[in-house]
């Protein structure tokens, strides 16, 4: 069964929901989100407490920056998980030691 004209089958997982590209602002949301499981995967493991800690830090710092230029509500909303998990990813770190070995 053919497709009528002008009906392109999209794929519901992206982060340009206004259609237009956002490069940047989406690297950025991957790039936190990505320290931000980061901190909070080495936060659980008590020897992995520096990890935790400086991951959490860069997720946090650069969750707050991804939120700030962010475009379009899925970045927005994929900016605050990463935040929070850095965030506890940070504070778990610090609880088992902090930023130094």
């Amino acid at each position: 069964m053919s497709q009528p004209p002008g009906s392109e089958r999209r794929s519901h997982l992206t982060l340009n929901t206004d259609g237009k590209r956002h490069p940047l602002e989406n690297a950025l949301t991957v790039s936190a989100l990505a320290c931000g499981l980061i901190a909070f995967v080495s936060g659980l493991i008590v020897s992995a407490h520096v990890v935790a800690t400086w991951a959490g830090v860069a997720g946090f710092i650069g969750g707050l920056y991804a939120q700030y230029v962010s475009a379009t509500t899925a970045e927005r909303s994929l900016n605050i998980v990463a935040i929070v998990a850095s965030f506890v990813g940070t504070a778990v770190g610090i609880y088992h030691g902090g930023f130094i070995p």
